[in-house]
């Protein structure tokens, strides 16, 4: 990467001396400072800048700023191109999600800001937030949990858990929110709670771990009735007063206490703020942020109880003439086909993220290397089978498929992105509409194509 500056050789005398404190300026400022071109092209940036846009640099450079942010945020070009305005604010704190280092705990994450300064000047300010941003994770954390214990106090229900999450005891409120009696509850796992599509026997016990982690733990999202209606419901899990969680109890102690909250009448706002937060905008999948705070979480699950988890890289083959021949907004039209279509192929309890422009990520839990391909497979086959549509036109598309799984030599997630690039980037190479997989022997290999 080239840190790109001024001549001052024809300056002279006061001129030269506010050049030197302007670049000594530059050089010391506590946050990244890069000046481009209305194109993306940089003309100037600082040593700090520099390096936080490092882990972006495929080939050690980095001329355009726009190619070299799309995988982490692919409208900011679009952004910029929409700003009518001579000068002002484009964008403000935009959040982008990198790579975690080797050996780090979690993804960095920097806030770019960016300024129009001229028809022809672009001034961005970039700053490293990542410990920002895991006390503000913590924080909502602790907000959710005060919300869930001072809002609508009286109408839960509360019952205990044994250690292995199955309703010991109850109360009558448990008829009045979920319509089950004593003789349909108790005995079993809280997980009745749940639509069978959204949770594991793996993830249950998961919750109960992570209680015992944290002193608590709250869980939104659709659950069951006895009568197999569903509703928008807070659940919290906390180990009973004198637990600990290196010393498990016996089945038939109560372990955990849990609450269950009907909070139909705010999941339109619980569900916005979330999509405003968690989703992509264009295709209503997680976002990179929510992907990596998402799989963080299931590779902590995995340290703690050994288990496969492994993870795709989906790309959009030949997308680049799908928008030249067929045009963007039929592009954007193909690249929601894809999400919807992924969704089709996975559980509800996978994470399906659109983390760049064509790319996306589905990790896996508790998968292991052969149903991966599985699921990879049907994937590519589906969209292969089943085109995207625009202005009642067939758009016929497909996708190239990585696959890659946790194991030996694998400590971090940005360690299985890796292989799961160069298992997507092997499938491309053979000719795309493929699915391939990184191998334990350190090799990649196509493992199928379509015809």
């Amino acid at each position: 990467m080239n840190i790109v500056g001024l001549h001052n050789d024809d300056r002279d005398g006061q001129d030269c001396q506010d050049y030197e404190a302007l670049l000594q300026f530059l050089y010391m400022a506590p946050v990244g400072l890069v000046q481009l071109s209305a194109d993306g092209t940089i003309q100037m940036l600082n040593p700090l800048s520099a390096q936080l846009l490092l882990p972006l640099c495929r080939d050690g450079e980095l001329t355009n700023l726009f190619e070299g942010l799309a995988p982490v945020v692919p409208d900011l070009r679009q952004q910029c191109a929409a700003f009518d305005a001579d000068q002002g604010q484009i964008c403000d704190a935009t959040r982008l999600f990198l790579h975690a280092d080797h050996g780090s705990n979690g993804p960095q994450v920097l806030s770019l800001s960016m300024l129009k300064l001229g028809a022809d000047r672009l001034m961005v300010v970039l700053s490293d937030i990542t410990l920002q941003e895991r006390r503000e994770r913590q924080l909502r954390k602790t907000d959710a949990w005060l919300n869930a214990i001072m809002s609508n106090i009286t109408d839960y229900a509360l019952l205990s858990l044994d250690g292995q999450g199955r309703v010991e005891a109850w109360n009558d409120s448990i008829a009045r929110v979920t319509g089950y009696d004593a003789g349909g509850i108790v005995g079993r796992g809280y997980d009745v709670f749940y639509p069978p599509e959204s949770t594991t026997d793996a993830h249950q016990l998961d919750r109960l771990r992570e209680a015992d982690d944290n002193g608590w733990i709250l869980d939104e999202g659709m659950r069951l009735r006895a009568d197999g209606s569903r509703f928008w419901a807070s659940i919290m899990i906390a180990p009973l007063p004198g637990r600990c969680a290196d010393a498990p109890p016996c089945d038939d102690e109560p372990a955990y206490c849990m609450i269950i909250r009907d909070i139909s009448d705010k999941q339109d706002i619980s569900e916005g703020l979330r999509k405003a937060t968690f989703s992509d905008y264009l295709t209503g999948l997680a976002n990179r942020r929510a992907f990596f705070e998402a799989a963080e979480l299931e590779l902590m699950r995995r340290r703690k109880a050994a288990r496969p988890v492994s993870l795709l890289m989906v790309d959009a083959d030949h997308f680049k003439a799908v928008n030249d021949c067929h045009g963007h907004p039929a592009g954007d039209a193909v690249l929601r086909h894809l999400a919807a279509t992924m969704k089709k192929a996975c559980r509800q309890v996978d994470i399906v993220a659109r983390i760049g422009g064509e790319e996306f990520a589905i990790l896996l839990p508790s998968v292991a290397l052969a149903d991966a391909l599985a699921v990879a497979e049907r994937l590519r086959a589906l969209v292969q089978r089943e085109p995207a549509s625009y202005e009642q036109a067939s758009i016929a598309y497909a996708v190239s498929i990585g696959v890659a799984t946790m194991g030996d030599g694998i400590e971090d997630l940005d360690q299985l992105i890796k292989r799961a690039d160069q298992a997507l980037y092997a499938a491309k190479r053979g000719g795309r509409n493929r699915v391939a997989a990184w191998q334990a022997s350190g090799m990649v290999a196509g493992v199928t194509h379509g015809q």
